[in-house]
């Protein structure tokens, strides 16, 4: 399992190890992992080019530590900082002592660039001295953040602003959330994990791992039958979107449950592509209502909320719903809904739901008391308690027609088969970046459906 930490959480586990420890031990851990990753990165370090931004905080602190080392390994290491009368007093010492300079511009020839401007403490973007900086990087020359990415928002993810978009990033401690949730995800390049000693609590966010996926996953046992293994009823599909219903059952049909159950005007179609298909109703463990339903069918979603059973909610089903009636829910609620929908249950802008995701995916779980799988660039799944998981699987080509309603089939066939809401969400989410990793792009959501055994036994046996 992958864990990120709050910056309050962070900062509570340095200044508890930080009074265990001589002054000054803590920042030459991270400057020494920091020193080591950069130096792998380089094709030798006696002789490069390295460059240093430097802001006024520890953050730049590190990097002038960091700078230090490898200047004593033969680097030209430069540091430009961004207020010169406030730069780390003891990284300037020992940088200028292992033979670094200091200069006001950014040198236009270099192997590597250190952006250690702001640390997790920065808020709202870069201001115009730093922004001026990172505008500066010699273009095509690899960039390192220390931490976090400047510009970015260590709890959320969220760029208010210029950021530096890092080709890799070198976190202490313990992972950010904004290192793992976009738009910040993207800005971090590769992150590496640098372990300085931190005893931490429960983390804020978590990222599912092959193993963990494999503790979830359902194993029939050779006393299972179809039924004992769970049936998922399917409630979606039109005159309008027949291939809707199509999809959702390809997902919940390589989704773990015993047996699938189609209900809905796209039997034929279903049924035509899968036999194996059971058509009506019957008893379920849990129900997928939604995809490609269209308007006007608001009372089949609100018959299926009224039964003990845990349901899954996408896309048209997703209107209207009534927080009340979901907060009184027993069985387990999960709600799948993608940007644009996830803005219209909470009252606001896609922009902004896109801006803070983080924010978003608990802020709909509260207010409707459930599970609540925010589909996106990266993939967030929360409930009432505990941390948000973040999906780390997928690809860009997942932005196609249909891709949702596999989603949607593979989340609704484990919840079938005895999953809980968040488990159901992650485990699925995971597979189906995966599956879709294994198709490459362009890909068909079809594709995505058909590889989800190969993504199966890929988590399975890790």
């Amino acid at each position: 399992m992958r864990t990120a930490y709050s910056v309050e959480t962070v900062r509570a586990a340095e200044r508890e190890l930080m009074a265990r420890l001589p002054e000054g031990a803590l920042m030459q851990r991270a400057a020494a992992g920091l020193a080591a990753v950069c130096a792998g990165l380089l094709r030798r370090v006696y002789g490069a080019r390295i460059v240093l931004l430097v802001g006024p905080g520890d953050n730049g602190g590190d990097a002038l530590y960091a700078g230090a080392r490898l200047a004593r390994r033969g680097a030209g290491v430069t540091a430009v900082p961004m207020d010169p009368e406030r730069m780390h007093a003891g990284g300037l010492a020992a940088l200028r002592a292992a033979g670094g300079r200091v200069e006001e511009a950014v040198p236009q020839r270099a192997d590597l660039v250190l952006d250690g401007l702001l640390g997790i403490g920065g808020r709202g973007g870069l201001r115009p001295a730093a922004a001026a900086l990172v505008e500066r990087i010699p273009p095509g020359v690899p960039v390192v953040a220390v931490d976090l990415p400047s510009g970015v928002d260590a709890d959320s993810g969220e760029v208010a602003g210029p950021a530096v978009r890092a080709d890799v990033t070198v976190t202490f401690g313990a992972y950010k959330p904004g290192l793992l949730i976009d738009p910040g995800a993207s800005r971090a390049g590769v992150v590496r994990l640098v372990d300085i000693g931190l005893e931490l609590p429960e983390p804020e966010v978590e990222a599912l791992q092959h193993a963990d996926v494999a503790g979830l996953l359902p194993e029939p046992t050779a006393s299972s039958d179809k039924y004992r293994r769970g049936v998922v009823g399917i409630v979606a599909g039109s005159a309008q979107y027949p291939g809707a219903a199509v999809l959702a059952v390809a997902g919940a049909l390589r989704g773990g449950a015993g047996a699938v159950r189609y209900v809905g005007p796209a039997a034929d179609a279903v049924l035509a592509r899968y036999p194996e298909t059971l058509i009506g109703p019957g008893r379920v463990q849990a129900w997928v209502v939604g995809p490609g339903l269209g308007e006007g069918r608001a009372g089949e979603v609100a018959e299926l909320l009224a039964r003990d059973v845990p349901v899954l909610v996408d896309a048209d089903g997703l209107r209207g719903l009534d927080p009340e009636v979901l907060r009184a829910r027993t069985a387990a609620t999960l709600l799948t809904p993608h940007a644009g929908e996830a803005a219209a249950l909470r009252g606001v802008s896609r922009e902004s739901v896109e801006a803070g995701r983080l924010a978003a995916v608990r802020s709909l779980a509260r207010r409707y008391g459930v599970s609540v799988l925010l589909k996106g660039s990266t993939t967030l799944v929360a409930s009432g308690g505990g941390p948000v998981r973040v999906n780390p699987t997928g690809t860009p080509w997942l932005a196609t027609a249909g891709s949702g309603d596999v989603l949607s089939g593979l989340a609704g066939s484990l919840l079938a088969s005895g999953l809980s809401g968040p488990d159901a969400g992650a485990v699925a989410a995971y597979l189906h970046g995966l599956a879709a990793r294994r198709v490459g792009g362009p890909l068909l959501a079809h594709q995505v459906a058909e590889a989800l055994p190969s993504a199966w036994r890929d988590a399975r046996d890790a």
